[in-house]
């Protein structure tokens, strides 16, 4: 027993602190989404109503405006996938250019994933839109997840992952996340989604982008560590 708390003192405690801003990611940015997709996921199932779904958009309802209606139309727009799916395509292609192939991998799983799973995930769960009226903008796929808000939220943490490194940065989570924001209001004031298809988009399209970054570092750690830190370990255990 003693051994074995020298080695954690050792090995497990200093590999903690070191890798500690990568777990909090792991546990703040992928158990928590995935957790609170999960409790959303388990409602819709069952076909249970949540209480705020209903009351949300009738409020949007009431305070709609001409100038709201152009608002939300032009938001709704930028979040399609067609607008989208082009702007990745794009950055795709430079990253490629520029030969940070592991960074054009990493984007293309991201954005890519996070769409094959929003068509997967509707499949899966084929909730029905909103009918309380007659949308401007009307849809006649599935509701759940919202894959607006999974494509919006793909596209700005994948950005976020890449240009951590940058200062500008901050300026991409402020903006980002206002568009990520207005994309899922947008959503729901026209009437095509529930609050909770918005939630449940965000919370998907989050940890699998955090996820995929978590995995692809962890990856490349292990490579080193196993020829290092392993073998020590190893060595210990064997005396």
């Amino acid at each position: 027993m003693n051994r074995i708390l020298t080695l954690i003192r050792q090995y497990v405690l200093p590999l903690l602190r070191a890798h500690r801003f990568r777990l909090s990611i792991l546990f703040i940015g992928v158990f928590a989404p995935l957790y609170l997709f999960g409790e959303l996921a388990d409602e819709v199932i069952e076909r249970e109503i949540f209480a705020f779904d209903r009351p949300v958009l009738l409020f949007m309802r009431d305070h709609a405006t001409p100038f709201l209606d152009s608002v939300m139309l032009f938001f709704s727009q930028a979040g399609s996938g067609l607008v989208l799916g082009t702007i990745d395509a794009v950055i795709f292609s430079v990253l490629v250019f520029r030969r940070h192939l592991g960074k054009a991998v990493f984007w293309s799983l991201a954005v890519g994933g996070a769409a094959l799973l929003n068509v997967a995930a509707k499949h899966v769960f084929v909730r029905t839109r909103p009918d309380l009226w007659l949308s401007i903008a009307p849809e006649t796929t599935y509701s759940f997840p919202s894959g607006h808000a999974m494509q919006s939220m793909a596209f700005v943490a994948a950005l976020l992952v890449l240009g951590w490194q940058y200062r500008w940065i901050w300026w991409v989570a402020a903006l980002g996340g206002m568009f990520v924001l207005l994309v899922g209001l947008s959503r729901v004031y026209l009437g095509v989604h529930y609050p909770s298809d918005i939630l449940a988009g965000w919370t998907a399209s989050l940890a699998w982008v955090l996820g995929l970054s978590v995995v692809l570092h962890a990856h490349l750690y292990k490579r080193r560590a196993s020829r290092n830190t392993v073998p020590d370990i190893a060595s210990e255990l064997e005396k």
